[in-house]
C-alpha cells in the first residue's frame, strides 16, 4: 500500500525517497519483449546513474547551465532528464516530431549549452554543429559507444561519472535545489517564432506529483507503459514523474502497433494516453466481439452486471474475462488527456469494466488541474479539480459558461522572455486563463464546453493555432488572406483546411495563371511547400480558393463563426 505520508519538495528529495523505499525494486523493464527476457534496472540502480551522470555534467562545466534533451521515449531520455533537474541545471525538452529548421530555432531561443539525443537526430546535429549558429559546446548522443572527435557517448559520460563520484566527488550529491526557480523549459505548440517557452519549477511539478498520488490508486505493483512522448508534459509528469515517485515501473513501447502485445507480456496494469488511441482498442475490441458473434451476450452482460452495481455487487471483471485477456488481463487504470474522451466509449469501457479516468490540464499547470477518480466520475466531465488548485469561471454567461481559470503553486512562473504574453495569461490576482469555455456544477465537477479562442485540437491531442498557419498562407505571394480550419473527417477527428482569398492580378503576374482550377492547383502547390516546413500534424490537407473578401467585422477581424458557415 502506497505511503502518502513521505513528503518531497523537489525531485531530488523524491528520488531520494524512491531509493530509500524501492530500492530493491524494478524501476523499468528495458529492451524486451515481455517481463522474462527484459533488462531489469532497479530504483538502486538508476539512482546511482543518474548521480554518476550529474556528477559527470558538472565536472564539463555545465553546472547551472541548460541542456536540452530529443528522442523517443527510452530510459536514457528519462536518465538525462533527471541527470539534468535534480542537480546540474535547467532541462529542455524538445518535441520529437519537430522539422530541422524548428530544432535548431529552439536550441538558439532557450540558449542550451549542450543536448543529449538519439541517433535519430545524427544528421540534423551534425548540421547544426557544422553551421554554428547556436551555444551548443556539447553533442551527447544516447546511442554512440564511445566519445567521438566531435560529440560525446552518455555512456562514457555516465561511466566517467561513476569513477569520479566512487572516488569521493559530491558535487552532485551536494547540489543544493532552489525550488521555486525555473528548472525545466518547455515549448508550447506553435511555430518558432509563436511557440511560448514555459518556465516550470521544482515546486510546480512536485506539487502536480503530488497531487496525483494523492488522488490516483496505484502503488509500486503497478506497471505502466510509456506511449505518449516524453516531451509532453501530461507523460512526463504523469506517466514518468508520477509512477517513479510511487515505486511503480516503466516500459516504454515500442509504437502503437504493439501496444496489444505490450499489454499482454508485460502484464501492464496502468496507462496514460490520448482519448483516440482508448478509442481505437475499444472499437478493435467491439469489432472482435461482433465477428465472434457475442455481442447480444455481452449487451445481456452489462445490462446485469449495471443493475448489480447500484446494490453494490461488481462481478464485470469476471463476467467480461475474456475481453479484459485481450488487453493483457491486468489493465485497471486508464487515464486519458490532451483532449476530450467520447463520453459513449468512455462508458463503454466502463460497462466491461475497465477504469477509464479523464485528466484536464496545460503545460503552464504542470500541467493537471482536474482529473477524474475511480468514485468521482460524472459522464462528460474532466472531473474535480486537485486539492492543491482552486478554479473558477470567469465572466459566466447566463447558462453558467465562461472561461476556466486555475490558481494553484503547479501554475507556471511564465514565459520565457514573454512579459506580454505572461501577464495575458496570469492576471494580477494570480489566476492562469486556461483559454477554455466551462461550466461546473453544483458538486465541483467541471464540464469543458468549448474553446475560448478558436484552436482546433485534434483526437492525438496536438493543438493547431488558426493565426499561426494563416500568417504563413499569407506570406504565399499573391494571396491577400486566409481562414484555416477543421473540417470534420467522419471518424471524431479533423482534416485542417484553408479558405484562401487570391489577388487576380498578382496571381496573373507571377504565375501566369487565370482560370480558377489552375490558380487553385499553383496555390496548392505552394501551401504543400509550406508544409514541408512543419510537423505533419500541422499539414493543410485541403484548399479552397476565392478572390472575394472575407467575412469581417468593423475592426477587420475574421467573423469565424460565419466564415465557418460558408464552408462546413
Amino acid at each position: 500500500m502506497l505511503d502518502r505520508s513521505i513528503k518531497f519538495e523537489n525531485l531530488k528529495e523524491m528520488m531520494k525517497n524512491s531509493e530509500e523505499k524501492f530500492g530493491e525494486e524494478v524501476a523499468f523493464y528495458r529492451d524486451g519483449k515481455g517481463l522474462e527476457d527484459s533488462k531489469k534496472v532497479t530504483y538502486k540502480e538508476f539512482c546511482y546513474e543518474i548521480n554518476s551522470l550529474g556528477t559527470a555534467l558538472i565536472e564539463m562545466g555545465l553546472k547551472g547551465k541548460r541542456i536540452a534533451v530529443i528522442g523517443e521515449n527510452r530510459y536514457e531520455w528519462e536518465l538525462s532528464y533527471l541527470a539534468v533537474v535534480t542537480g546540474t541545471g535547467t532541462i529542455v525538452p524538445l518535441d520529437k516530431a519537430l522539422p530541422e529548421n524548428e530544432i535548431e530555432s529552439l536550441i538558439i531561443r532557450s540558449e542550451v549549452e549542450a543536448i543529449i539525443y538519439s541517433e535519430k537526430y545524427d544528421e540534423c546535429m551534425a548540421k547544426i554543429q557544422k553551421q554554428g549558429n547556436t551555444k551548443l559546446k556539447y553533442f551527447i548522443s544516447m546511442d554512440l559507444e564511445k566519445n567521438d572527435f566531435n560529440k560525446y557517448s552518455l555512456k562514457e559520460i555516465t561511466k566517467k561519472g561513476k569513477e569520479l563520484l566512487d572516488g569521493g566527488n559530491k558535487e552532485f550529491l551536494e547540489a543544493k535545489i532552489n525550488n521555486e526557480e525555473m528548472s525545466i523549459m518547455l515549448f508550447t505548440s506553435g511555430t518558432t517564432n509563436q511557440s511560448k517557452a514555459v518556465m516550470l519549477s521544482h515546486k510546480n511539478i512536485c506539487t502536480n506529483v503530488k497531487d496525483i498520488r494523492n488522488v490516483f490508486e496505484l502503488d509500486e505493483t503497478d506497471r505502466l507503459l510509456s506511449f505518449l512522448p516524453l516531451h509532453h508534459t501530461f507523460e512526463c509528469t504523469v506517466g514518468f514523474l508520477y509512477p517513479l515517485s510511487i515505486g511503480g515501473s516503466i516500459i516504454f513501447s515500442k509504437g502503437v502497433r504493439h501496444i496489444a502485445d505490450e499489454l499482454k507480456n508485460f502484464k501492464i496494469t496502468a496507462m496514460i494516453c490520448v482519448p483516440v488511441v482508448f478509442e481505437k482498442m475499444y472499437d478493435k475490441l467491439m469489432k472482435t466481439i461482433e465477428d465472434k458473434g457475442k455481442m447480444p451476450t455481452v449487451k445481456k452482460g452489462i445490462k446485469l452486471s449495471n443493475c448489480l452495481l447500484k446494490v453494490g455487487i461488481d462481478i464485470r471483471k469476471k463476467l467480461f474475462k475474456e475481453i479484459h485477456d485481450n488487453l493483457g488481463g491486468c489493465l485497471r487504470v486508464m487515464v486519458a488527456g490532451g483532449a476530450a474522451l467520447s463520453p459513449e466509449k468512455e462508458k463503454g469501457f466502463w460497462d466491461l469494466g475497465f477504469n477509464v479516468l479523464q485528466g484536464y490540464g496545460l503545460t503552464e499547470t504542470s500541467p493537471v488541474i482536474a482529473a477524474e477518480l475511480t468514485k468521482q466520475k460524472r459522464l462528460g466531465s474532466i472531473g474535480k479539480a486537485f486539492p492543491s488548485v482552486d478554479v473558477k469561471i470567469f465572466e459566466p454567461n447566463e447558462d453558467g459558461i465562461g472561461e476556466l481559470i486555475a490558481k494553484a503553486p503547479s501554475v507556471m512562473l511564465g514565459y520565457y522572455n514573454n512579459e506580454e504574453a505572461t501577464k495575458e495569461a496570469i492576471d494580477e490576482q494570480g489566476w492562469f486563463h486556461t483559454g477554455d469555455l466551462a461550466k461546473i456544477d453544483k458538486d465541483g465537477y467541471i464540464f469543458i464546453t468549448g474553446r475560448k479562442k478558436y484552436v482546433i485540437v485534434l483526437q492525438n491531442g496536438k493543438n493547431i493555432f488558426p493565426e499561426e498557419l494563416e500568417a504563413l498562407i499569407n506570406k504565399i505571394e499573391g494571396v491577400k488572406e486566409s481562414f484555416v480550419y477543421g473540417r470534420p473527417d467522419g471518424s471524431g477527428d479533423y482534416k485542417i483546411c484553408a479558405k484562401i482569398v487570391y489577388d487576380k492580378d498578382i496571381v496573373k503576374e507571377i504565375y501566369n495563371v487565370e482560370n480558377v482550377e489552375d490558380i487553385k492547383e499553383t496555390i496548392w502547390q505552394e501551401v504543400k511547400k509550406m508544409n514541408k516546413e512543419m510537423p505533419a500534424y500541422k499539414y493543410v490537407r485541403d484548399i479552397i480558393v476565392t478572390d472575394k473578401e472575407l467575412i469581417k467585422t468593423t475592426t477587420q477581424k475574421i467573423k469565424r463563426h460565419e466564415e465557418m458557415k460558408t464552408v462546413i
